[in-house]
């Protein structure tokens, strides 16, 4: 009998389709092409959660496993961006060949904000038990200076 079937949990019988797990191969490498070759390395980018607090925003990210000195905060025109840079025990020469097994990322990851509509001047940030808090306070909002319109 040509064709092979499998049961797949509640899912009943399926008819075998041998070009499904190459489809599948397929689609995990172009979504993340280094990923077969170095297992799942590519540096997925931090979560964050921002929360509007009537007079300020508070944005809270992700970052375990990051030391504080890790961290850096840029602020350039309206942007704001979130470095943080984990480096590698592999990196020490006599650790080198203890490793067996390297699981977790290591590299930079970096995240940018617009903080148009921010007072810039009085932002605050605190990094405690793997996540970084930053207080956003809201600017002013800037009216219109008055000013007498001449007639031609």
């Amino acid at each position: 009998m040509f064709g092979l079937t499998a049961r797949n949990n509640n899912q009943g019988l399926r008819t075998y389709n041998p070009f499904h797990e190459m489809e599948e191969i397929e689609k995990a490498f172009f979504a993340n092409p280094f990923s077969n070759f170095w297992g799942n390395m590519g540096l997925d980018e931090f979560k964050t959660d921002v929360i509007d607090e009537g007079d300020h925003y508070l944005l809270e990210a992700d970052l375990p496993g990051f030391e504080k000195k890790d961290i850096r905060l840029d602020i350039q025109g309206n942007t704001l961006a979130v470095h943080a840079e984990r480096h590698s025990r592999v990196e020490e020469k006599d650790k080198k060949d203890k490793v067996i097994r390297m699981e977790r990322s290591y590299g930079s990851y970096t995240r940018s904000f617009d903080i148009s509509g921010v007072d810039t001047n009085n932002i605050s940030a605190k990094y405690e038990n793997g996540v970084l808090r930053l207080t956003l306070p809201k600017a002013e909002p800037k009216l219109p200076e008055g000013r007498r319109l001449e007639i031609e």
